[in-house]
């Protein structure tokens, strides 16, 4: 229930809310059921059948207890209205709660004394629930005033007299008190659910800031690369300008290492770009520099209530190129990511290795499998455009067993020149 709803007191008389076929239908459900309730102890009430001892029933003043038809309909009159009650409680609540005391007043036998409370009841239930706390203290006070001195029917003694004021008042507590207790429950419900939507778009922005300081980061990296590797040209250049006359052998051996350096600075820039390929980065962990911040990662899936398994022991960071490294991170991350969002996963295992000629990272759930990639289509892409990049193979499929697994494999030393011949 939107607490919202409780504090409007602009119409008293209708809420000013939206019902769906559900809700009518569970509204209806309950008024055909507190009928059919209603009616059961309506026939069970003939004393004769549950106290056959007649001497004893004309001591507690029940002389007729066997229903009419009029009390069947009263009954109904009690809780038929219980359909709109959601949309219309307060009307509900008086109709149906002087329907019941009509019943007790002109209803000249005892079978009004087990005419059931059910609908009154349930009305006042429902105001205390949907309207504001005030309201309910309200029907509350005037429901028990009313029963505690309406006439009650003829042929009940002193006793059963005052024991049925005390039921009646009590139901009355009690149904003011669980509608007011479910409306505190909705509210606290409302706020926690605010606040964690509200945690979401912050932890959504700050992922949103912390990559576009990781992608300046990689800029400066490619600015490093370029910086350093036009300078190295530069220089080369003008060695081989000064020799090509006096010693062409040497210049030509300049010549090579100009176009080597130049080679090697632009299948960097080219790595370090795919890196920034993806432009729909979903991550929600710190700023990456590398895989030394898969713990964090790790960590992340544990938080969101994944069994996580980290693997890096046989992963040597120092001999795996920095833009390879930020890139297998770039990949694990949005791999956990989509894992931890759409998978419904409970396992989580992040495996990362090296050898001298590629590194491999593995990450994997045990979740519902390709609506992983339903919901993170463009992401997989990405990761797979990135690695491509790399000169490297990448897969992303259902595993046998359930759930969904990512690998990428990236070769080391392999430029991605190389890579696209």
């Amino acid at each position: 229930m939107d607490g919202t709803l409780r504090t409007n007191t602009e119409n008293i008389l209708l809420n000013s809310r939206e019902m769906s076929s559900r809700d009518w239908t569970i509204d209806a459900v309950i008024a055909v059921a507190a009928f059919l309730l209603g009616c059961a102890q309506l026939s069970l009430s003939n004393i004769a059948f549950v106290v056959q001892d007649e001497d004893f029933r004309t001591m507690i003043g029940v002389v007729n207890v066997t229903p009419s038809l009029s009390s069947y309909l009263m009954l109904g009159l009690t809780t038929w209205p219980l359909v709109l009650r959601r949309k219309f409680p307060w009307p509900v609540l008086v109709f149906t709660f002087i329907a019941y005391v009509v019943a007790l007043v002109q209803v000249k036998n005892v079978s009004a004394y087990t005419l059931a409370f059910f609908g009154p009841m349930i009305a006042l239930f429902t105001v205390a629930h949907e309207r504001p706390r005030l309201e309910a203290f309200i029907a509350a006070v005037a429901c028990v005033a009313v029963l505690a001195f309406v006439e009650m029917p003829f042929g009940l003694n002193a006793s059963l007299v005052l024991l049925s004021r005390i039921q009646n008042c009590t139901y009355v507590l009690v149904a003011v008190f669980a509608g007011v207790a479910l409306s505190i429950h909705d509210d606290y419900v409302a706020v926690s659910e605010e606040r964690a939507r509200a945690a979401e778009l912050q932890r959504e922005e700050e992922a949103a800031r912390r990559v576009q300081q990781e992608r300046v980061a990689i800029a400066r990296e490619i600015h490093d690369i370029t910086a350093h590797s036009l300078t190295a040209v530069g220089i080369q250049a003008a060695a081989a300008e000064k020799m090509i006359d006096r010693d062409p052998e040497a210049a030509k051996e300049v010549i090579v290492q100009v176009r080597d350096t130049s080679k090697k600075a632009l299948e960097e820039i080219r790595s370090m770009i795919g890196v920034l390929r993806n432009e729909e980065q979903d991550a929600e962990t710190a700023p990456t520099q590398g895989t030394d911040r898969l713990e964090d990662l790790a960590n992340y899936a544990r938080e969101a209530g994944l069994a996580v398994t980290l693997d890096i022991a046989a992963y040597d960071k120092d001999k795996v190129p920095a833009y390879v490294d930020v890139a297998l991170f770039g990949i694990a991350r949005e791999a956990v990511t989509n894992a931890v969002r759409h998978a419904q996963a409970n396992n989580l295992g992040i495996m990362l290795s090296s050898s001298s000629e590629h590194a491999r990272l593995i990450v994997e759930d045990d979740g519902v499998g390709a609506e992983t990639t339903a919901s993170g289509g463009h992401g997989v892409q990405g990761m797979g455009e990135r690695v491509r990049a790399l000169g490297g193979t990448f897969s992303a499929h259902n595993r046998a067993r359930g759930g969904f697994r990512v690998e990428a494999n990236v070769p080391l030393g392999v430029g991605m020149l190389q890579a696209s011949r």
